[in-house]
């Protein structure tokens, strides 16, 4: 996936009410970016951080920069828009590309099933649908290693219990973690901070629901699908 526009360097002054971060521009403009991301951003909000900011002209949004990555200095970037991996993995899946996936003739996404639930892609073809749920990796606490989720998550929880129902009914089932960092090479469950999503997971599991993890390839100009990485429930 290509940004729209090509991105502008800034640095973090301050990201608050989860959803809106200061920066300065490199021309020394202070503005107000949009950050499309409801976690708590651990260890990629901090004050100083060089940014990758996507500037817009659409005159129906109020802000005009949307915070779509932290460059780490170290070749390395994270992607912090939760919306990305949904549209990263959609051109994947659309060209046949996704590793451990069942061939498919039709991608749908947004679809509504459970209780008031959308699934993120319901894949049909030969065999049984396949229900895919998507989250967005982002926190690393350990070199190398990334983890899910970064801050309590009952909405995460509730799609795991979903996605086993599915299994119930004799569909196909994947949890997928889109890890958006480019240094890290397996990914985990942070039990700690959220111990119920942990054992959401394990019920999950244990009810059929499978498990894909990927990385991605990340920088300036797109964020696409990388290769397969390890998960270690």
């Amino acid at each position: 996936m290509e940004f729209a526009t090509p991105l502008v360097p800034a640095r973090l002054i301050k990201r608050y009410k989860r959803f809106l971060a200061d920066v300065r521009l490199e021309d020394g403009r202070e503005v107000t970016a949009h950050c499309a991301n409801p976690g708590s951003m651990m260890g990629l909000a901090e004050p100083g951080m060089k940014v990758w900011l996507e500037p817009n002209d659409d005159p129906k949004k109020k802000l005009k920069f949307g915070w779509r990555l932290v460059d780490h200095e170290n070749g390395h970037f994270t992607g912090v828009d939760t919306s990305v991996p949904n549209r990263a993995l959609k051109a994947a899946l659309m060209a046949h590309e996704v590793p451990g996936l069942p061939p498919y003739d039709l991608v749908r996404a947004e679809v509504k099933y459970g209780e008031n639930s959308r699934i993120d892609f319901l894949l049909s073809g030969d065999g049984p649908d396949t229900y895919v749920e998507v989250k967005s990796v982002t926190l690393s606490r350990q070199s190398g290693l990334a983890e899910f989720p970064d801050s309590v998550t009952a909405r995460g929880a509730k799609h795991l219990a979903e996605l086993a129902q599915m299994v119930r009914q004799g569909h196909r089932a994947v949890m997928f973690y889109l890890v958006q960092r480019t240094d890290c090479r397996a990914v985990t469950l942070a039990g700690d901070i959220d111990a119920a999503y942990q054992a959401a997971f394990h019920q999950a599991a244990d009810a059929g629901v499978a498990v894909l993890a990927h990385a991605c390839r990340i920088g300036p100009t797109a964020i696409t699908l990388g290769d397969p990485i390890p998960f270690r429930p």
